[in-house]
C-alpha cells in the first residue's frame, strides 16, 4: 500500500495533535530555491547512488529542485554540523541525526506528529524504545529513517556452533521462515554462557568487545534489559541499585574469563577482525563484518549465520543504532522535506535502499522488514535473513527509555561496561560498582 500526498493530507488533518500547516504536502506548496538534504554517508558502496536516484525522481515529479550533501559520521562530521546549523539558523532543510541527536536538538527541530501519523498505519510502528527516543516532551522530533540504521544481533559460525556446541543454527533460525520454536525458546542467557564457554575450550573465544566504545555499550544492553536491570528508568530515577542488576553482573563475572583477554582494550573494529580472521565463533554485530569476510575470507563468510540476541526473563532484545530524519524550525521547506521524507519511507523506495546497502539498512517501522533483500543475500544465501528484528525479537535503543540527556551520557561515557569492568577485571565488589555507577548517574542527572 502506498502513502499517496493526499492520503497523508487527510490523516494529518484528522490528527489531534497536528498543528495549522499551509496547504501541507501539497504538489505546488513548496517554498521557492532548492531543498537541500543533509544524509549520512553510507559506509556500502553504491548505496548514496541509489538513495539520490529516489530523491531526483520524487524532485523532478514533485518539481522541486534537490541538492545533495553526503556527510560522513567520521570525526564528528555529522555533530559538527547540528552545531554550525542550529547555531546560524541557516543549514540543510532535511538532515539525518544520529540516535541521540535528534532528542538532543528537540528545540529546534520541526515537530514531525503528522508524518508519523500518517506513515505508522501504512508501515507499521517503531519499537517501545524507538518512540522514546524519537518523541519528546509528546512529540516527534524526527522520523525514523529506514537509511542507515542498523541492528547488532548475533553472527555465529555455523560449523563451529555445529561442532562445539551441539546448536544448529541454521535449523533454529532458518531462512525465509519462522524459527524453531523448541530451539529458539532455549537459545537464552545461560544458552549462551554455556556455548561461549565450550567455544572458548575449543580455541574460539566469543568476540565481545568490553570498552567505551559504541559496539561495547550497545551489545551489552540487551543482557541488562532481558534481565530487568535498568540503571535509571523512564522518568530519571535511579535505578542501578537492584537485585537485577546484581545478577547480570555475576552473569558477567563468569563471562568474561571466557573471552579474549584483550576484550575491556577493543575498538569497534576489534570484533570484526576476531571474526574475519577465523578465531572468533561468534559476535554481535551488523552484517558488515560478514560482507569484508566476504570479500577478504569466503570459507569464513560461508559459515557466518545472523540471528537475534539470546532472550532473557523480561524478553529477547536486538540492540539498534537507528537514524533519525528532521528538519529545522527555521527551514524555509518544511513542507517538502516532510514529502520527501513520506516518500523515502514508502515501502518501494525503502526496498530499493535496502537492496542497495545489501540488506544493512533495518527500517524501524515493523512492516517494513520482509524484503527480499535479506533473503537472497550470501553466501551463504539466506544468512543474513533473521538480522531485521521478526516475531518475539525487539528492537531497542541502550539504556532507553532513561530521559534523553542522562541515557546520551550513560551512553557515552560507557557506564554498563565500566561496572562490568569493575567486578570482572579490577576486583572491586558487586555494591562497590553500583555505589560508583550511583554517583555517576546523580552527575548526569544533575547536568
Amino acid at each position: 500500500m502506498s502513502l499517496t500526498r493526499r492520503t497523508l493530507l487527510k490523516t494529518t488533518a484528522a490528527a489531534a495533535t497536528t498543528t495549522a500547516l499551509s496547504a501541507p504536502f501539497v504538489h505546488g506548496a513548496y517554498a521557492a530555491g532548492t531543498l537541500t538534504l543533509g544524509f549520512w554517508d553510507h559506509w556500502v558502496p553504491g548505496a548514496n547512488d541509489v538513495l539520490t536516484k529516489i530523491c531526483n525522481e520524487w524532485a523532478a515529479k514533485e518539481k522541486v529542485e534537490v541538492k545533495i550533501d553526503y556527510i560522513t559520521s567520521q570525526g564528528n562530521k555529522l555533530n559538527l554540523t547540528y552545531a554550525a546549523e542550529a547555531m546560524a539558523r541557516s543549514g540543510h532543510d532535511m538532515l539525518t541525526f544520529l540516535t541521540w541527536d535528534a532528542p538532543a536538538q528537540a528545540d529546534n527541530l520541526e515537530p514531525m506528529d503528522d508524518v508519523m501519523a500518517a506513515l505508522i498505519p501504512v508501515v507499521g510502528k517503531v519499537s517501545e524504545s524507538v518512540e522514546a527516543v524519537g518523541k519528546q516532551k509528546g512529540h516527534w522530533v524526527g522520523v525514523p529513517a529506514p537509511v542507515g540504521s542498523p541492528t547488532l544481533p548475533s553472527v555465529g559460525r555455523i560449523d563451529l556452533f555445529k561442532q562445539h556446541v551441539g546448536i544448529d543454527l541454521v535449523k533454529m533460525y532458518p531462512a525465509g521462515a519462522p524459527p524453531d520454536k523448541e530451539l529458539a525458546d532455549k537459545w537464552t542467557w545461560d544458552t549462551f554462557l554455556i556455548a561461549a564457554e565450550k567455544c572458548h575450550k575449543a580455541g574460539f573465544p566469543f568476540g565481545l568487545p568490553l570498552g567505551v566504545t559504541n559496539d561495547s555499550v550497545n551489545w551489552v544492553d540487551p543482557v541488562f534489559r532481558s534481565h530487568g536491570a535498568a540503571l535509571v528508568d523512564k522518568d530519571g530515577n535511579i535505578t542501578v541499585k537492584s537485585d537485577a542488576t546484581r545478577f547480570v553482573l555475576e552473569w558477567f563475572k563468569k563471562l568474561v574469563p571466557l573471552l579474549p583477554k584483550d576484550t575491556f582494550a577493543w575498538d569497534d573494529s576489534s570484533n570484526n577482525k576476531a571474526l574475519i580472521s577465523g578465531q572468533s565463533a561468534y559476535i554481535m554485530n551488523p552484517p558488515s563484518a560478514w560482507a569484508v569476510a566476504v570479500r577478504d575470507n569466503p570459507k569464513v563468510a560461508e559459515q557466518c549465520w545472523h540471528f537475534p540476541s539470546p532472550r532473557g526473563p523480561k524478553g529477547r532484545f536486538d540492540a539498534a543504532v537507528p537514524f533519525f530524519w528532521g528538519t529545522w524550525k527555521f527551514s524555509q521547506n518544511k513542507s517538502a522535506a516532510k514529502s520527501l521524507m513520506t516518500h523515502l519511507c514508502q515501502p518501494a523506495s525503502v526496498e530499493r535502499t535496502v537492496a542497495a546497502s545489501k540488506g544493512y539498512d533495518i527500517p524501524p517501522f515493523a512492516k517494513l522488514r520482509d524484503f527480499k533483500t535479506w533473503a537472497e543475500e550470501g553466501p551463504p544465501k539466506g544468512g543474513i535473513y533473521n538480522y531485521p528484528p521478526r516475531g518475539d525479537v525487539e528492537m531497542t535503543i541502550a539504556y532507553s527509555p532513561a530521559p534523553a540527556k542522562i541515557a546520551n551520557q550513560i551512553y557515552v561515557q560507557a557506564t554498563a561496561t565500566k561496572m562490568i569492568a569493575q567486578v570482572a577485571q579490577q576486583g572491586k565488589t558487586i555494591d562497590q560498582a553500583i555505589a560508583w555507577a550511583e554517583s555517576e548517574l546523580e552527575g548526569f542527572s544533575r547536568s
